[in-house]
């Protein structure tokens, strides 16, 4: 019997969300704060719910791990992983630096990541093994070896200090209050890195599997491997060639 095919699914829900997004988003937009001091907007909410409702009409024995709303099955392997806007922040003050970001994670590995910028449309996909694409077209990563005009995107608030020593090394440090759009454009080879200090899976593990299958490399903040379906130990992703020498940093200021 043929294995299940996910992607569709994935995309699916992505262009779903995208909608949502672009209906929702303006200068008007109405947000409310939440208790860690983040904001919520009516999008973040209604894009969650539909993925979870749309994935246990699919696959009724996978679990769905959101931001904003989860669903456990217990036994699953199956992991559904869902920030339904990633960069709300810009997105509550209409600026359109924000994704969906879904993955599916089987017992800790990912193994396919759907990144969504429904402004550009811009759709970022990958599969385990089958390369990275962007609305299919093949992406990788770029070759650049050195921090001399690197882009890095420092989303780590533990990490500030490493900014200033960046800069001095000429790096371009960005910080956009979205974690996967910077990683996506690792994946094409449009920044070097993106360095994360959160536990938040969601922010990571749709970047993991597309960065990876773009020829980059993404671990946690010591370079180990980690699950993708629980809590993680943030993540530094890179195009590879300069992975080491950025965990060497983040050693020295943690």
């Amino acid at each position: 019997m043929e294995p299940p095919k996910y992607k569709p699914l994935a995309v699916s829900l992505a262009k779903e969300a995208g909608e949502i997004m672009k209906k929702y988003f303006g200068l008007d937009t109405k947000t409310e704060w939440k208790a860690d001091n983040s904001p919520l907007t009516e999008a973040d909410t209604l894009i969650n719910t539909m993925v979870i409702e749309k994935v246990k009409e699919r696959f009724p024995d996978h679990s769905i791990l959101g931001e904003e709303g989860s669903f456990k099955v217990e036994g699953s392997t199956f992991t559904w992983v869902c920030d339904p806007i990633d960069g709300t922040l810009p997105f509550s003050v209409g600026m359109p630096i924000c994704t969906f970001s879904l993955a599916l994670v089987d017992d800790g590995e990912v193994i396919l990541g759907v990144i969504y910028d429904p402004f550009c449309d811009r759709l970022f996909t990958a599969e385990k093994g089958q390369g990275a694409f962007l609305n299919d077209k093949p992406i990788k990563v770029s070759s650049k070896d050195t921090l001399v005009q690197a882009h890095i995107n420092n989303d780590s608030k533990e990490l500030a200090e490493a900014t200033l020593e960046l800069r001095d090394l000429k790096a371009k440090i960005t910080r956009l209050y979205c974690v996967t759009y910077p990683g996506v454009l690792v994946a094409c080879g449009k920044f070097e890195a993106v360095m994360f200090g959160g536990p938040t899976t969601w922010d990571i593990a749709a970047q993991k599997i597309i960065v990876e299958e773009a020829g980059g490399k993404v671990t946690d903040q010591d370079g180990n491997e980690q699950r993708y379906d629980q809590p993680i130990n943030g993540a530094l992703v890179s195009n590879g060639l300069l992975h080491e020498t950025l965990l060497e940093m983040i050693k020295k200021y943690r």
